[in-house]
């Protein structure tokens, strides 16, 4: 009898150990070493960008309102996703990040705020900026290999500003020359020593290079307050040393060729005039002022071979690419 029960109790006991061991033995074998890395991996970006970053910027989004604070590396790489298209090549993307970051650099140093929350807004008044949500819906399916090829560029130039006597530049950039950049003092009201007319002869195989615009004599007139009495063959113009109208003279009057590009929307300052008519046609070389960076002109470099240091020191004549730990001291008096 003795001998029976503990029969049942071993039975007893080998069931309860089956049914405690045997889910295990299920589960272990189905349970994936890279189930685990995942989750240890699957750090948030923006919280490795404030390590990595030694400042925020406060961006005001002009659409919304609302003023969204961001690391300055994650800033970086979506002013270089909104500002230059991401099929150019890896230099040029790498030239555009480090004039985005000395850009805002140099802004946070003069704090010149565009409000009391907000460093910078998110338009060409400073440089464009999409967020993620805005950058995703507009690449769709090629987000995620798009912005791996951005955060390439910027990881690769992290830390870096371009400098001039020590300070961080005015970093001007535009998307296509007519050829030749142009010096500050012949489109600003000042001239700026790194700022000067450099040849760029790869701007030809951008898009944007040529274009027309076809305005009636009646507006022409209305727009510049003159009188062309049915024709303009009275006027005359004068070149800058980056090929561009400096000035145009209709009879007495006489106009910039800035103030004539603004007038009437043209995509740069060089132009023809040409009537037809009752018309005028304005036909451009170029897009944008023409100061500083050609975009299509460091793509171009860029396929010769050319890395963003070259890029760099041609369009930004006698800088230097410096760390931005040099700034530091002047960051944090801004910030006071």
């Amino acid at each position: 009898m003795k001998k029976n029960n503990r029969t049942g109790l071993m039975v007893v006991l080998g069931l309860m150990i089956t049914i405690l061991v045997l889910p295990t033995l299920i589960v272990i074998p189905f349970t994936s070493p890279a189930d685990t890395s995942e989750v240890e991996e699957a750090e948030p970006q923006e919280k490795q960008g404030e390590e990595e970053s030694p400042f925020l910027v406060k961006v005001l989004r002009s659409q919304t309102d609302q003023v969204e604070e961001v690391p300055l590396e994650t800033y970086v790489a979506r002013v270089v996703a909104s500002e230059m298209p991401v099929n150019f090549e890896l230099e040029a993307l790498k030239a555009q990040a480090l004039a985005a970051r000395t850009y805002i650099t140099r802004h946070m140093i003069e704090g010149a705020q565009v409000s009391e929350a907000a460093d910078v807004s998110d338009t060409v008044t400073h440089q464009v900026y999409k967020n993620e949500d805005e950058l995703r819906g507009q690449w769709q399916d090629e987000f995620n290999s798009n912005m791996e090829k951005i955060e390439q560029a910027v990881k690769a130039t992290q830390g870096e500003i371009i400098t001039y006597d020590h300070k961080p530049i005015t970093a001007s950039f535009f998307s296509t020359s007519n050829g030749y950049t142009e010096n500050a003092g012949d489109y600003w009201e000042h001239d700026i020593p790194y700022l000067q007319s450099v040849e760029s002869p790869w701007d030809q195989d951008s898009p944007k290079f040529a274009d027309q615009k076809i305005v009636s004599t009646a507006e022409l007139e209305q727009t510049l307050g003159i009188a062309m009495n049915g024709s303009i063959q009275t006027s005359t113009m004068t070149k800058t040393e980056g090929n561009r109208v400096d000035e145009v003279h209709f009879g007495s009057q006489t106009f910039s060729g800035r103030e004539i590009r603004e007038k009437f929307g043209l995509s740069s300052s060089d132009f023809t005039i040409e009537q037809k008519g009752d018309h005028v046609i304005f036909t451009t070389k170029g897009y944008g002022h023409g100061v500083g960076m050609s975009q299509y002109g460091a793509n171009g470099m860029a396929k010769t071979g050319k890395n963003y240091k070259d890029i760099i020191h041609h369009y930004y004549q006698d800088t230097e690419i410096s760390p931005l730990s040099t700034q530091t001291a002047l960051l944090s008096s801004a910030a006071e």
